[in-house]
């Protein structure tokens, strides 16, 4: 079977995968619609990823070299993004990397505002870096690392098999939806509320007959 080649105007952002777990038409909204408007979550991720994404920074702690906004890539899912950081562990079986003797092992790190969730959406954005630096590097990666702000806790995500098979799934999925411009409808809920999109997806009319009976509510409050 041919593996589908993307071209490089149709590939997807990794960090859009949180957007589509979360709500497939908010990652519509913002990927194919070029919408986005900022609330105080989305405020809050950006100064915690200010450190991080800063790539003239590039730490050597023991046997470890980390670097941080690293952009990555993959040919075959048609995805691209960067990395939060990228720790390369020195193992004996490894690869070489620029600056640095000996061979390592990566390991991507995503930093996140909030807690550990409870769907599968932060690891497959890790997932989904892991899988670029596989491609570029030419090397196995089984695991990476979700550092929460929250709760100051580290957690380590294994890149399982079932979870790669979803990852696929959840790619194609997306390249469909881009392919054909399309943003879809979905089923709202308490969890719209928080949505940074909310005043430009308008939930509310999503549930109504007519645009003019929304407006007339609007107008009234």
């Amino acid at each position: 079977m041919n593996k589908m080649v993307y071209d490089e105007s149709d590939y997807l952002m990794i960090s859009g995968l949180q957007h589509f777990m979360f709500c497939r038409r908010q990652w519509a909204l913002i990927h194919v619609e070029q919408a986005w408007q900022d609330n105080v979550l989305t405020f809050e991720g950006q100064q915690l990823h200010h450190k991080a994404d800063q790539p003239e920074i590039r730490e050597h702690r023991g046997d470890t070299v980390v670097i941080r906004a690293l952009p990555v890539h993959s040919v075959e899912y048609g995805l691209t993004g960067i990395c939060d950081v990228v720790e390369f562990k020195r193992q004996a079986e490894g690869i070489q990397i620029q600056q640095a003797t000996g061979t390592y092992q990566p390991i991507p790190v995503e930093y996140k505002h909030g807690h550990k969730k409870y769907d599968s959406s932060d690891a497959l954005q890790l997932l989904g870096e892991a899988i670029c630096l596989e491609e570029m590097l030419g090397c196995a990666i089984d695991s990476g690392d979700v550092f929460y702000q929250e709760t100051r806790r580290r957690e380590t995500i294994p890149f399982t098999p079932e979870l790669r098979t979803q990852f696929k799934q959840v790619v194609a999925e997306m390249h469909q939806y881009w392919q054909r411009r399309y943003t879809p409808k979905v089923k709202t809920g308490a969890w719209c509320r928080n949505c940074s999109l909310k005043e430009i997806c308008l939930p509310e009319m999503m549930k109504k007959q007519s645009v003019s009976s929304y407006l007339r509510k609007k107008l009234s409050e």
